[in-house]
């Protein structure tokens, strides 16, 4: 195993989003102080050719690569050729260029859409590639499990340190709160406190309810992303998760209650459920000796705190 060091050149990929901030929060925590990152402005990872000038400028020591494009159900299902086109752009330019460069150790996040739509519950890392996906969401899932596959293949074939994580559902500072393309939980955030602010009666949300769903703060996925760089260097991926699930219904009144609104929530059944169930075993991560530290009661708080604060600033 590749040992990292604290004055290590470490290049989050992804650096201000809802993930890559994180893991640069949580190794500045811990004491590395060379990290670097690069804006979508700066540097445009589905360019083959900035990409390897930029490794080959800088010439970092480890890598994380956090980038991607992302979004919910509607996006998705909406535009598959873009979600399937630019993160595969992403992940075969950074993937490549770590190796030619001889990058003494690379982490990459994958997502939990990754596994098959109906997979057996809680879902272990040997459920990959078992079962067909979900369709909503297939195009994603199919990039990001080449972004994994391809670590191993990198690792089998010429003993790269490349290693992959599949965190569960994130949130927390950061996160994107338009309503166009938000995840669960910010759309959730962001139309509560939207409702209150303007004494609305009601608040619709997509859906039945009844879907179950596993909720990790992102601080402790940052965590646990940084000990994985320092204690792991298997060729399977490891999912990263609390292994505790809510329906999205306790979400929405969980939610509900933190912001402070009153009104009605009004279920819109029309609209689609995504995968019934998605609860990560995280058997093999409390193993290797890690443990997520923040409940989703207190998880929740802290993101409505965050939003509050920065409502001016974030992604709206």
């Amino acid at each position: 195993m590749s040992k990292i060091s604290k004055n290590d050149k470490i290049y989050v990929a992804g650096h201000r989003g809802l993930v890559g901030s994180a893991i640069v929060r949580s190794l500045e925590r811990q004491g590395y102080s060379n990290v670097i990152g690069r804006t979508h402005k700066e540097l445009d990872l589905t360019n083959q050719q900035a990409v390897r000038d930029f490794f080959e400028t800088e010439k970092p020591d480890v890598v994380v690569l956090a980038a991607a494009k992302v979004g919910g159900i509607n996006a998705n299902n909406t535009t598959p050729a873009e979600f399937a086109y630019e993160n595969m752009q992403i992940q075969c330019n950074v993937i490549k260029c770590a190796h030619d460069l001889k990058v003494k150790k690379l982490l990459f996040l994958g997502s939990t859409c990754i596994y098959p739509r109906m997979a057996p519950q809680p879902i272990t890392e040997d459920a990959l590639l078992t079962g067909p996906l979900e369709q909503t969401n297939e195009a994603y899932a199919i990039a990001k499990i080449s972004g994994m596959q391809m670590c191993k293949y990198f690792k089998r074939q010429y003993g790269d340190d490349f290693i992959s994580c599949m965190p569960t559902n994130l949130y927390g500072p950061h996160d994107n709160y338009d309503l166009s393309g938000s995840h669960v939980m910010p759309a959730m955030i962001r139309k509560f406190h939207d409702a209150k602010i303007n004494n609305a009666p009601s608040v619709e949300l997509w859906g039945t309810g009844s879907p179950l769903r596993e909720f990790l703060y992102v601080d402790d996925m940052a965590d646990a992303c940084v000990f994985l760089l320092e204690n792991y260097d298997g060729e399977q991926h490891v999912n990263i998760g609390t292994g505790v699930e809510v329906t999205i219904k306790e979400l929405a009144e969980l939610v509900k209650k933190t912001v402070g609104y009153t009104g009605e929530i009004v279920w819109n059944s029309e609209m689609p459920d995504g995968t019934p169930r998605k609860l990560c075993d995280v058997t093999k991560l409390h193993n290797l000796g890690f443990k997520h530290k923040v409940d989703l009661e207190e998880g929740v708080k802290l993101a409505y705190e965050w939003f509050k604060e920065n409502v001016e600033n974030a992604r709206l």
